[in-house]
């Protein structure tokens, strides 16, 4: 369109008054909608260019066999996974992350209006900063399709509906309202994402018995129905468990910490929990981390100071700070806790900070008042390292500038594949671009019946890679098959051929072959793949041709681990 044109005349014209009249009347407005902004043009920066991970690519094919819930997970990752796909039409891992970039730009306000409820627009203002540049919110929350996308989009939905149930005042003693009931709902959506929403459902009822002024709340009839819709939005995973023995529920909230009957006991180890709350400083970054648990450990010292000493009674404490504690310490304390004695994943305390951090932006607001620019350098500097720190990482991952080998090399490297982790992320488009240039892997793959990997996390991968070329039905066969228990079973590919696709450390292992062979009439290896990053290969990919698959698999007691 031409700048003379008089339509772009006019909306320019319009445009620019728009701009002015908001800078005017309402510039804190603008100043959010700015940082909300940028944010997301940011992660979506990341987003196209970040590698897929195993879990985006396992959830990919929930996408494809959707259903009522999942073994690994309810059903709102699936939904989050495909919005992307579904709105564009396109596969890609970019669109694999639409509906994340979505919900955390939606998370965000809405943690920023809770915080503004529960304390002031400024406080509010650098809780919403914080929360968009620590990078573990970034990455969990806000790029990487994860069932914490969803989570924490309901978790912040819910906080904001409890923060204006409980702390909006409209008569000077605390009545229940309606907004019980939709706190009802809301869990449960929580809840659908991932199972953390019952610890969220747990903290919420301990907050209110915690506190006198809130009690009542329990035993309102607004809270009563807020549980039947409740227990009403959780029909998809209670209706797939039902359908499935409650495996789900049972894997969550038993098979994992109950004890292996005539397996030695696990003992504590006070470092293995050290060692998860130091990952946890390390994600959050050190600028945030370790003034996050400065505040919180100085606001319980001096609550508890003040109980001790009479100078406050229970029911003047703080009920602001009193709902801090309970949507933030259970978790986050509880599972690093845990972790001294059961392997747990580091993320898992992570949803826990998302309440803490309303505590650092009001400590962040007293600050202001003893200097501004401080406060400022400290926002400002932590953003610069965080983004410089995500962004040359995201160059190593597209160019593999850290590789002392690499073509693109930076002051010479210092990584070679064996140390670098990164590249356990695959480069599903390098994967199609290498299998569309062998005619022998492209026509294996169009005669083949199905496909199968040895691993859950690989097949995912692999799908995405090889969609465009050629849609195959695509399986896994492991001791650990995940979903794929219930996805189509192998029984209906009896006599048909398959095409198995593995990694170079797995094909070093030929007790794993071995056992699939068994399964075959006959198999044999056709070819590999290569994939380089700067000229330096990170991994490499085995083909092998499997004809006439002769029985259902079934994992056999000497597996591959």
């Amino acid at each position: 369109m031409s700048m003379n044109n008089p339509i772009f005349f006019v909306f320019k014209r319009l445009f620019s008054f728009n701009f002015v009249i908001l800078k005017k009347e309402n510039p804190e407005t603008l100043s959010i909608a700015w940082i909300l902004l940028i944010g997301l043009l940011f992660r979506s920066f990341v987003a196209f260019w970040l590698l897929p991970g195993y879990d985006e690519g396992y959830y990919y094919l929930y996408t494809k066999h959707l259903d009522w819930s999942y073994f690994d997970h309810p059903i709102m990752v699936a939904l989050t996974t495909g919005l992307g796909i579904w709105l564009t039409g396109i596969t890609s891992p970019f669109t694999l992350r639409i509906g994340t970039l979505i919900l955390y730009t939606g998370s965000l306000f809405l943690l920023y209006l809770t915080s503004a409820k529960l304390f002031s627009k400024t406080a509010a203002k650098i809780t919403l900063v914080l929360c968009s540049i620590i990078p573990i919110f970034q990455l969990g929350f806000g790029i990487i399709t994860l069932p914490d996308s969803p989570l924490i989009f309901f978790w912040s939905a819910a906080l904001y509906c409890a923060t204006d149930e409980f702390f909006t005042r409209r008569n000077q003693l605390y009545v229940p309202s309606y907004r019980l009931s939709i706190l009802g709902v809301l869990i449960g959506l929580a809840c659908l994402s991932k199972y953390h929403g019952f610890v969220l459902g747990f903290c919420l009822v301990g907050f209110c018995l915690s506190s006198n002024n809130y009690r009542k709340a329990l035993l309102s009839r607004w809270t009563i129905l807020g549980l039947f819709l409740f227990i009403l939005t959780l029909f998809p995973l209670l209706f797939w468990n039902y359908q499935h023995d409650w495996i789900s529920l049972k894997f969550q909230l038993s098979d994992r910490f109950l004890p292996v009957p005539n397996a030695p006991q696990k003992s504590y180890h006070i470092l293995n929990a050290l060692g998860v709350f130091g990952v946890n400083i390390a994600l959050l970054f050190p600028t945030i981390g370790f003034p996050l648990w400065w505040v919180m450990t100085k606001s319980l010292y001096c609550d508890g100071y003040q109980l001790l000493s009479k100078k406050k009674n229970v029911d003047n404490l703080s009920n602001k700070k009193l709902f801090i504690y309970w949507i933030s310490l259970p978790l986050t304390l509880g599972l690093i806790i845990l972790g001294g004695k059961e392997q747990i994943l580091v993320t898992w305390p992570i949803p826990g900070y998302w309440g803490m951090i309303f505590l650092l932006g009001l400590y962040g607001e007293r600050w202001l008042n003893y200097s501004k620019i401080w406060v400022k350098r400290w926002l400002f500097g932590s953003a610069i390292a965080i983004n410089t720190i995500l962004l040359l990482l995201l160059l190593h991952l597209n160019t593999g500038t850290f590789f002392q080998s690499s073509h693109n090399a930076l002051f010479k490297g210092f990584l070679t594949p064996e140390t670098d982790p990164t590249t356990e992320l695959i480069d599903v488009e390098e994967f199609r671009k290498q299998v569309n240039k062998s005619p022998l892997l492209l026509n294996y793959l169009k005669q083949s019946d199905f496909l199968f990997t040895n691993a859950y996390y690989l097949a995912g991968l692999i799908d995405l890679a090889l969609e465009p070329l050629y849609d195959i039905p695509v399986t896994c066969f492991s001791y650990d098959r995940r979903g794929f228990y219930f996805w189509p079973d192998t029984d209906q590919w009896i006599g048909k051929n398959a095409l198995y696709i593995t990694l170079k450390r797995f094909h070093e292992m030929p007790e794993l072959t071995d056992e699939f062979r068994a399964f075959f009439e006959e198999m044999k290896e056709i070819g590999k793949i290569e994939i380089k990053r700067g000229g330096v290969v990170v991994n490499v990919f085995y083909f092998y041709e499997a004809n006439n698959l002769l029985r259902p698999y079934v994992a056999t007691e000497n597996s591959i681990r």
